[in-house]
C-alpha cells in the first residue's frame, strides 16, 4: 500500500484506539527510560512520592525534612501506587525515575484516546481520530510524558470532563446519569491532582456558552442552558467534592492548616499576581510560542482559526471555542507563564484543526496566517535538532551524530508536509506530521539528551559516591553548593544539605564514615574550617558538570576524614 493510501484510509480504521496507542508509544517511549531525573519539579515530585512509599504516610507531602505544601496528593498517590505495583511483580522501581513517569504517560494516553472517542460527537469519527493523532505529537505533551508531575494526568481528567460536557451541550435530552457521574468524577480526580484548575475549565466554558446562547432580549440572569440541567449539578457537585474532601480534611489536620496557607497564599496567588519562581511572562506569550508548544500540529490549527470563528454559530464549534478561548485568555492574563499551562485547551484546538482539515468546504486562511504557520512548522522542524546539536557542541565541544540525523529528519518532514499543503491534502498532512515526528523526536530525546553527560551532574555525583563508598547511608552524606532535588532522588531524602564550607567541616567531624561533597566556590572555606578543627581529610575525586538550572559550571569534590 502506498503511503498516501495508508494515510487516506487510516481515519476509517475499525481499531482507532490500537493505532493511537501505537503512535503514542512510538512518540513517547524514546528517552522515557534513559533521560535522568530532571531539576527541579520532576525530582521534587518523584522524591516526595518515594518518601511516601518509604514512610507509609500518604497524607503529608514531604521533600527531605521539609513539608511540600503546594499541590494536592493525587499525583503522589498515582506514582506511589505505580511503584508498589511494579515492586509487587519483582521490579525494583523505587529508585527508577521512569516508574514515577508512568502516570504521566498513562494520563497523556488517556487524553489522546478521550479526544478521539469523545470528540466524535463534536466533529465526527474521521476528524476526531485525526485530532487525537494531532494531539499526541504536540511538543508540550511529549515533554510532559517525560516528566513525573501532574499536568499530563490533569489533561486526561479535563479532556474526559469536557468531552462529556460537549455531549451534554449538543444532546442534553439523551445525556445519561452515568455520563453526568463520569463528568463530575473526572473533575473530582482533577481537583486531587491540581486543585481548582480542572473545574475551572468547564466553569469558564459554561459561563461563555450561557452568555453566547442567551436569547435576544432575555435578562442576563436567566440564561438558556438545558445542558446544565443534563449535568445534574445538584448531586454532581457533592460527588466531585467527595473525591477530594477526605484528603483535604486530613492534610488540614496533619499540617494544622499550613497546607492551605502555603498552597493558596504562597503558591497559587503568587503565580497569579507576581510571576512566581521567576517565570513571569507578558500577555500574548502563549500565542507567540504556540508554534513550538503545539508542533507539529500548530500549523494546521492556526490555519483553521479564521474558519472556526466564522462557523461559531454551529453548536459544536461554539462549544470548542468556549472550551479553548476563555481558558487560554485566563492563562495569558496570569503573571506566571509556563509552557504547559495552556495544555487543557489543546484537545479543543486539535478538534477545531482536524474539523477544518477534513472539511471539503474549508475556509482558506489569510495569506499572512498561511505564511506564518508554514514558517513555524519549518522553523521548529529544523530548529529543534539544530538547537540540540548546538547545545552539545557548546557544552561538550563535539558534533552529535543524532543531532545531525534529527536535522535530516526535520528537513524531510518540513518538505513533505509543505508539499502536501500545496496539494491541499490537509487530513493526510495532519497524520503525516504525527508519524514523521517520531524519528525527529527520537533523535533528540533518545539520541542527544541522555548522552549530554555534562548536564546530568547529580547522577554522576551519586555514581562517584557509590564507587568510593558502596552502601553509604544517605544520612552520612552531606553536600554544599548543589542542593538540587535530583541529588536527593539519586541518593535519598536523608542526605544533608549543608549551608557552607564550615558546615561541611562540622558535618565531617560529627561522626565516622561520613562523606561531603563541596563545590569549588566553598572549597577554600571548607579547607580553612578543616584545618581549624585539626581534621585530616582525603579527596575522593571531583565531578564537574553544568548546573543547567542556575546556568553555571560546578566542580563538586568529595572528602572524607582519614
Amino acid at each position: 500500500m502506498r503511503p498516501a493510501d495508508f494515510l487516506e484510509r487510516l481515519p476509517e480504521t475499525r481499531r482507532p484506539a490500537l493505532w493511537l496507542v501505537l503512535l503514542c508509544l512510538l512518540l513517547w517511549l524514546p528517552g522515557f527510560f534513559t533521560i535522568p531525573a530532571g531539576d527541579r519539579d520532576e525530582s521534587r515530585f518523584a522524591q516526595a512520592s518515594r518518601q511516601m512509599v518509604d514512610s507509609g504516610d500518604y497524607v503529608r507531602i514531604r521533600l527531605g525534612e521539609v513539608e511540600r505544601n503546594k499541590k494536592p496528593a493525587g499525583i503522589h498517590w498515582a506514582q506511589a501506587a505505580t511503584v508498589h505495583a511494579l515492586e509487587a511483580v519483582g521490579i525494583r522501581a523505587r529508585g527508577q525515575i521512569w516508574a514515577y513517569r508512568l502516570p504521566s504517560l498513562a494520563g497523556a494516553l488517556v487524553a489522546v484516546l478521550a479526544t478521539c472517542l469523545l470528540g466524535r460527537a463534536l466533529v465526527g469519527r474521521r476528524a476526531a481520530f485525526i485530532a487525537a493523532a494531532m494531539l499526541a505529537p504536540c511538543m508540550v505533551l511529549l515533554v510532559e510524558t517525560h516528566i513525573a508531575k501532574t499536568d499530563a494526568a490533569l489533561l486526561a481528567t479535563i479532556t474526559i470532563a469536557m468531552g462529556l460536557m460537549g455531549r451534554a451541550y449538543l444532546t442534553p435530552q439523551s445525556f445519561t446519569a452515568g455520563q453526568a457521574a463520569g463528568f463530575w468524577a473526572a473533575l473530582g480526580i482533577g481537583v486531587l491532582l491540581k486543585g481548582p484548575i480542572a473545574p475551572m475549565v468547564p466553569l469558564l466554558a459554561g459561563i461563555t456558552l450561557a452568555a453566547m446562547d442567551r436569547p435576544a432580549g432575555s435578562p442576563w440572569w436567566k440564561p438558556s442552558a438545558p445542558w446544565f440541567d443534563a449535568l445534574r449539578a445538584g448531586w454532581g457537585i457533592p460527588l466531585m467534592v467527595m473525591f477530594a474532601a477526605p484528603w483535604f480534611v486530613a492534610i488540614g489536620i496533619a499540617t494544622e492548616g499550613r497546607f492551605f496557607a502555603e498552597a493558596i497564599g504562597g503558591d497559587m496567588l503568587d503565580k497569579v499576581s507576581s510571576g512566581e519562581e521567576a517565570h513571569w511572562g507578558p500577555p500574548g506569550m502563549y500565542a507567540a510560542i504556540f508554534g513550538i508548544t503545539a508542533f507539529p500540529s500548530a500549523w494546521i490549527v492556526l490555519r483553521s482559526l479564521p474558519g472556526s470563528w466564522a462557523d461559531r454559530m454551529q453548536p459544536a464549534v461554539r462549544f470548542l471555542l468556549a472550551w479553548a478561548v476563555p481558558t487560554w485568555l485566563l492563562f495569558e492574563a496570569v503573571a506566571t507563564k509556563l509552557p504547559h499551562y495552556t495544555l487543557p485547551a489543546f484537545p479543543a484546538l486539535m478538534l477545531l484543526g482536524a474539523r477544518w482539515a477534513m472539511d471539503p468546504l474549508r475556509v482558506a486562511p489569510p495569506r499572512w496566517i498561511d505564511w506564518l504557520s508554514g514558517a513555524a512548522l519549518g522553523g521548529v522542524a529544523v530548529g529543534l535538532p539544530l538547537l540540540a546539536g548546538a547545545a552539545v557542541f557548546r557544552v561538550e565541544g563535539r558534533f552529535d551524530p543524532f543531532a545531525i540525523a534529527g536535522l535530516a529528519a526535520g528537513a524531510f518532514m518540513a518538505w513533505a508536509l509543505l508539499r502536501m499543503a500545496r496539494q491541499a491534502q490537509w487530513g493526510r498532512a495532519a497524520l503525516a506530521g504525527a508519524i514523521l515526528a517520531v524519528p525527529l523526536y527520537a533523535c533528540v530525546v533518545e539520541g542527544v539528551i541522555p548522552r549530554l553527560q555534562a548536564v546530568w551532574l547529580s547522577p554522576r555525583l551519586a555514581a562517584q559516591v557509590a564507587a568510593v563508598a558502596p552502601g553509604l547511608p544517605a544520612g552520612n552524606f552531606g553536600v554544599v553548593g548543589h542542593h538540587e532535588p535530583s541529588l536527593q532522588f539519586a541518593m535519598g531524602g536523608d542526605i544533608r544539605l549543608l549551608r557552607d564550607g564550615a558546615a561541611a567541616a562540622e558535618f565531617l567531624a560529627g561522626g565516622p564514615g561520613r562523606i561531603v561533597a563541596v563545590n569549588d566556590r566553598q572549597e577554600a572555606a571548607f579547607q580553612r574550617a578543616v584545618a581549624e578543627r585539626g581534621l585530616a581529610v582525603r579527596n575522593l575525586g571531583t565531578v564537574t558538570g553544568l548546573n543547567y538550572v542556575r546556568g553555571r559550571w560546578v566542580a563538586m569534590s568529595l572528602f572524607k576524614v582519614d
